[in-house]
């Protein structure tokens, strides 16, 4: 019990930062007092750190290329031309903007779409002279895919990177299951936005209101690099296993071949950048990681795995949605990064193999990227949403956004797992 009341005090304070303690810190308190009561033993913390710095380093160098491609107009440019296409459809908009959505999503990670495509919707809205439901319709589209269809690449969540590490999946291997899943999960999406809010859109809006997609480009230089490294990304994350490259090593290349033309273009502030990149994210896994594996010790997370193990006997159907919905239902009570820790070090101690194993640990990721969607605390990303619409002076209240997750999200987190059914079956 008081492993715990340690992962549920940790939880809230990294949800409600009281005296404006950040993530990083309140995960750190946790890991502290875990490891002061004897919950946690300190020779634990080198196997918690190699099952961590490799994700946490991949995510800090793909939110620092997207934040610079982002400074030099590349996401603008690009929205810009996705709101020209709409043609002056509503309708056909949001349509486009989740596609555009769940693409930045799967090469940028959610965490940087939220940060980087928000904003952009915001700016959109007042060049449209869009009234606040259209707005908030749109803003909730973009903020709700970012996660929800951020399954298809092991890049595309953290979660989905500390899945592949722990049972050493492949790019190609988690891909080739995740990418149709997310595809389904895209049109799920789509069904259950324009079947909520197509009343709200706009039937008509103005493209001439748009700015030229040229005027959004700050730096050319830059620019160009993120055409050029964007495939050569992909294509090093593919191979990065073949040769024994960490992830995070192929990402930082990418990222630091960017910053270079950055620096050298005058026109990014480059330093700043990197100074503003969420270097804190490396501390806030691990401390996480280390304060939930106290209910391995303490016997939770190996109980947790037998009942997934036993549900999964069934065959993959009763797998799936076991382990996703379980993961969904604990990510929207205890954030998504600490229920997938849960599972997963579950999974480790059952000892499952085999198609049950992929049953379960792909029902995991399904439920841990698409279940938090249900609540404002089920994520960072839907956190860092709220600030950033608070930030631009639209106020979403709790209340507001429970009735959205509760409406959008059952619908399209039974489709991901259902869809996942049909692939490994």
């Amino acid at each position: 019990m008081f492993a715990v009341l340690i992962v549920l005090l940790t939880v809230a304070l990294v949800i409600w930062r009281p005296l404006g303690l950040g993530p990083a810190r309140a995960a750190t308190l946790g890991a502290v007092l875990a490891l002061l009561t004897g919950v946690v033993h300190p020779s634990e913390l080198p196997a918690l750190w190699g099952a961590t710095w490799n994700a946490t380093l991949t995510l800090v160098g793909l939110i620092t290329l997207s934040l610079l491609l982002d400074a030099a107009g590349f996401f603008r440019w690009a929205a810009l031309h996705v709101a020209r296409w709409g043609g002056g459809s509503g309708r056909r908009l949001l349509v486009l903007l989740v596609v555009f959505s769940a693409g930045v999503a799967a090469v940028f990670a959610n965490d940087g779409g939220v940060l980087i495509l928000t904003p952009i919707v915001l700016e959109l809205a007042g060049l449209l002279s869009l009234p606040r439901a259209a707005t908030l319709a749109f803003a909730l589209a973009v903020g709700f895919v970012v996660d929800a269809a951020s399954l298809p690449l092991t890049i595309s969540n953290l979660t989905n990177i500390i899945a592949a590490d722990a049972f050493r999946l492949g790019f190609g291997e988690y891909a080739r299951v995740m990418v149709p899943v997310n595809l389904a999960v895209v049109l799920a999406c789509l069904a259950v936005l324009l079947a909520v809010y197509g009343r709200t859109l706009p039937r008509r809006y103005d493209p001439a209101a748009l700015p030229d997609p040229g005027s959004a480009v700050r730096s050319r230089g830059v620019f160009r690099a993120g055409w050029a490294v964007t495939p050569l990304l992909l294509a090093g994350a593919f191979f990065a296993e073949r040769l024994h490259v960490p992830l995070s090593a192929v990402v930082g290349v990418a990222a630091g071949a960017v910053w270079l033309v950055a620096a050298r273009s005058g026109n990014v502030r480059s330093r700043e950048v990197l100074r503003s990149a969420p270097w804190n994210v490396v501390l806030f896994s691990l401390a996480m990681y280390t304060v939930v594996s106290g209910l391995r010790d303490a016997g939770i997370t190996g109980a947790y795995g037998a009942w997934m193990a036993a549900r999964a006997e069934g065959g993959p159907l009763p797998g799936v949605l076991a382990s996703g919905l379980s993961v969904a239902g604990l990510s929207a009570g205890l954030n998504n990064l600490p229920a997938l820790l849960t599972a997963l070090l579950g999974l480790r101690e059952s000892g499952v193999t085999g198609a049950a194993r992929d049953a379960l640990l792909y029902g995991a990721v399904v439920g841990a990227d698409i279940g938090p969607k249900l609540t404002p605390i089920g994520s960072l990303a839907t956190l860092l949403w709220l600030h950033v619409l608070r930030g631009r002076g639209l106020h979403v209240t709790w209340g507001e956004y429970l009735r959205a997750g509760l409406i959008l999200t059952p619908p399209v987190l039974l489709a991901g797992l259902l869809a996942l059914w049909l692939v490994l079956g």
